[in-house]
């Protein structure tokens, strides 16, 4: 499959999204909206632009230009919110918003049954196949009667928006929750003559055809199909596109693909297949770490530290983070190089994530009793080896990004994991980055990091206690040239890359 080579992107964006959209309409669909609506005490309605790289590079795109996002409606608000111009940025810059309303049954088979936790379980390599998932009559419900209906709702609702504009839209759908939907649209145009080209973005890994194989046949080809009707599909990573050719391969006996071009031919279409790495906005980032909120964070954290090598994690406490095993990690290194004892401490900042599925509460607990079983084991009235702060705040994750002399990411699957990305740009000890492999950020920063495999406890010991007694200028060289390569491959140029591809194909 060709890669995206990084030096070939072309060096203005802005010249080539005007190019290329200044006679198309943009049509963005997507599980969450870029924005969240409230009512204040007056009862009037409040916009909050939504987080995330996501956002950011896509309101750059929409500026000037004919732009729409769908979304599902997230509230109450949404709901009776009928659409229209919202503003994305204090400049004025609006975007036109439309919400689907789903059934609230219907979504939640769409959101909490089939895509979370199904797919995104599977995806993350998280199931234990010998015991769960097993698929009964509550998941096929959820799949026709949840996933399919929502899916559904937005290719009626983008097929709307396709017929009412005179020009040829750009449709870029994101993520695992719309994996049905290209081919729904393609369906509604199959005797039309109106042209428009049509994106998918993968967020998360995609694994190989023994994972797929678990799921019935008749859930996996409708996805694999689905996907087969986009234009250009992209991936994390190299590997993520190569292993959905390889499903479509193993699933699809029709389907023609070809590894040297990443293209795949289903029923009479090309789907191209590319890896495009999401990033971070960097210049975003380092004005939020000089704010002064930052800083407070930053004294407070500092206090806890007082003078000790600073262990840090920054995650959502999800499964697939592997946040136990780090915890274990951390043991291990104590109990082999016991001179890190009273000079060491780990700080995991947790963002609670997913508190409705089950499986998230358990490890919520489990971590739980695994940072205990350290501080219980090695600590003592002046010395606190673990730290846990769970709670949803981002300037207070990145004030202790600031502050860690050894930052630990070792997901046994992530898309992209981009706090290995936000770490290197606002670190100021030029701490050092264990990484796992199974992280989609492993492709662009294993050459500054120290990779572990996720499940070795040993070796993640054993990367800690490297990574605390580097010296100095070998850790300033791997900072120095991690940091190079964030600034440059950062969250535009993600999108430059697939405004390149769009060109090129000619879509």
């Amino acid at each position: 499959m060709t890669e995206i080579n990084p030096g070939n992107a072309p060096p203005n964006c802005s010249a080539l999204e005007s190019d290329l959209l200044k006679n198309r309409t943009l049509i963005i669909a997507a599980n969450r909206g870029p924005v969240t609506l409230h009512k204040d005490e007056k009862g009037e309605l409040v916009f909050q632009r939504g987080g995330g790289g996501l956002v950011t590079a896509l309101t750059g795109l929409v500026r000037n230009q004919d732009a729409i996002w769908i979304a599902t409606a997230a509230s109450e608000t949404d709901r009776t919110f009928q659409g229209g111009p919202v503003p994305i940025s204090d400049d004025g810059c609006t975007i036109q918003v439309e919400f689907i309303n789903p059934d609230p049954e219907a979504y939640n088979g769409y959101y909490n049954e089939i895509a979370n936790p199904l797919l995104w379980f599977l995806q993350h390599s998280m199931w234990d196949f010998m015991r769960s998932p097993t698929i009964g009559r509550s998941t096929w419900e959820a799949w026709n009667n949840g996933y399919v209906k929502v899916n559904q709702l937005f290719a009626e609702e983008i097929a709307r928006k396709i017929r009412s504009t005179s020009r040829s839209p750009i449709v870029m759908l994101q993520d695992y929750h719309l994996y049905l939907t290209p081919g729904m649209l393609r369906k509604r145009f199959r005797r039309s003559r109106k042209r428009f080209s049509l994106l998918h973005f993968i967020h998360i890994p995609w694994p190989g055809p023994d994972d797929w194989g678990f799921l019935p046949p008749p859930i996996r080809d409708a996805i694999l199909q689905g996907l087969c009707a986009v234009d250009l599909l992209g991936f994390q990573t190299r590997s993520d596109g190569l292993n959905f050719i390889r499903t479509v391969e193993t699933y699809l006996p029709k389907a023609r693909v070809n590894y040297r071009r990443g293209r795949i031919l289903y029923e009479r279409h090309y789907t191209h297949v590319h890896d495009f790495p999401i990033s971070i906005d960097v210049d975003a980032l380092r004005r939020l770490a000089a704010s002064p909120e930052v800083d407070s964070h930053r004294d407070q954290l500092q206090e806890y530290a007082r003078g000790n090598q600073l262990i840090v994690r920054v995650d959502r406490s999800e499964p697939s983070k592997n946040i136990v095993r780090g915890f274990q990690a951390f043991d291990e290194m104590l109990e082999t190089y016991p001179e890190h004892r009273g000079k060491t401490r780990f700080l995991a900042m947790l963002a609670p994530s997913r508190m409705a599925v089950e499986e998230y509460q358990n490890y919520l607990d489990e971590l739980m009793a695994a940072a205990g079983r350290v501080n219980v084991k090695y600590g003592n009235s002046d010395w606190e080896p673990v730290r846990v702060l769970v709670g949803d705040d981002y300037p207070r994750g990145v004030a202790s990004l600031q502050l860690y002399n050894v930052l630990l990411v070792n997901p046994i699957a992530d898309g992209m994991n981009l706090v290995a990305k936000e770490g290197p740009i606002v670190n100021r000890c030029d701490g050092v980055l264990i990484l796992s492999e199974r992280a989609g950020a492993w492709q662009q920063l294993n050459d500054g990091a120290l990779v572990i495999s996720p499940i070795d406890v040993y070796n993640t010991a054993e990367a800690l206690h490297q990574a605390l007694i580097m010296p100095e200028e070998e850790r300033r060289t791997r900072a120095a040239r991690m940091r190079k390569v964030i600034e440059r491959e950062d969250i535009h140029q993600w999108l430059c890359w697939q405004l390149e591809m769009i060109a090129e194909l000619n879509l």
